[in-house]
Order: C-alpha cells, then structure tokens, then sequence
C-alpha cells in the first residue's frame, strides 16, 4: 500500500525533486502562497517520474504496451524511412502521454535490440499526427523471439527537451523491461507486423501491462 501512495521514483527525478523541495523551503520565508504553490510543483514533479514495478504477461504471442497513456491511433502504414522500412506495411499504434501520466518506457516483446537510432527534430505538441515525423524522436528496433521487427519510436512533445535511453544495441530485453522515458509530456509509436490489435482509440494503457496486440 505505501508503495502505491510513494512509489520509488526514476533516477532522473532526483534533481529536478532537490530542485523543487529547495525551492519550496527558500519560498516559505518569503511568501506563505508562494511556498504553497512550490510545494504542489514538488508533488507533481514527484508523481512525474515516479517508476513503479509493473508485471508483464511475459509470452511474445502478445505485445505490452510501451507506455502509460491514451491511444491516438490504430492504423496500417510503411514502417519508419528512417530504419529503411519504408517499403514494408506495418500496423502502428500511438500512444499519448500527458504531463500527468509516468513516462518511464517499457520493452513490448523480449527480443534483443537490433538499432537504435536518435533523430534531432521540432517540438510540436505530441498528440499531432506530424509529430511523428518532425519532432525530435528515438527509435528502437527489437528482434523479438521469432525474429520480427517490433519497432519503438519514442518522440519528445510540446515541452519535452530530452529523450533518456537506458538500453544498448544488442541488449536482450525481457517483455516489459524499461527502455527509457521522456521528459516531459510526449508520445510513443509502436509498429508492428503479424500480430491483431486488441485495443482502440481512447483506450488507456498502462506500460508493460496492457496488452496492445496479439498473434
């Protein structure tokens, strides 16, 4: 129950938290409303990169979601030119993350990472089509156990200025191992092959647990 209530954080909240309950204590000898204004700033920055354990299904006949948040799209397109797919139809599914949802990103297949590639970009809002091609991103390809593609864009939004990966190429991963995050406010595509989509648009999703696909 306390881990519900306090749940450990991501190592990169560790400042930005210092920062805050700092600035919250200097405000509280200067203005009482200031201070309190402070301290609900150091509240959502605590939830922001709050990093719970999360239970995945662990059976690479279904896809785990990458991400918490809502579903922006379920549709069929070319895989990303980026990785040289752009002559191969994969289904995708984008996932939205707002300022309030944990931004710590999970592995939706075991698999070993097979490229990782970082692209400078723009930093339009998250939850546009376009900024799946223009914002500032960072793909996965993960070889699953049967040797397909599963590919994982993360992409930076409106106010995001930075993409943490915490894995390498040629990394194994099991299903829903973490992969990185994004701060803050941002998006996740997913692109797959061979595999039905079980969830639709406005469907929430909770990363490394929800099941987004299956064989």
């Amino acid at each position: 129950m306390i881990d519900k209530v306090f749940p450990k954080i991501h190592e990169e909240g560790y400042k930005f938290l210092i920062i805050a309950v700092l600035t919250t204590v200097v405000l509280y000898f200067v203005s009482g409303f200031l201070s309190f204004l402070s301290l609900v700033l150091t509240i959502w920055v605590y939830y922001f990169f709050r990093d719970p354990d999360r239970v995945s299904i662990d059976d690479n006949n279904y896809l785990v979601s990458p991400a918490d948040g809502i579903v922006l799209d379920v549709s069929e397109t070319s895989g990303p030119s980026e990785l040289n797919l752009e002559n191969r139809k994969f289904k995708k599914i984008s996932i939205f993350m707002n300022v309030f949802d944990c931004h710590v990103n999970r592995s939706p297949c075991t698999g070993i990472v097979s490229e990782i590639l970082y692209k400078p970009g723009k930093f339009f809002n998250a939850s546009l089509d376009k900024s799946s091609k223009e914002n500032e991103r960072n793909y996965y390809n993960i070889k699953n156990s049967l040797g397909e593609d599963i590919i994982v864009v993360q992409i930076a939004g409106l106010i995001a200025r930075r993409i943490v990966t915490e894995v390498d190429k040629n990394q194994e991963l099991k299903q829903g191992s973490k992969i990185g995050m994004i701060r803050f406010g941002s998006r996740v595509d997913i692109y797959y092959e061979n595999y039905n989509p079980l969830v639709k648009i406005n469907q929430k999703t909770v990363a490394g647990e929800t099941l987004l696909a299956r064989k």
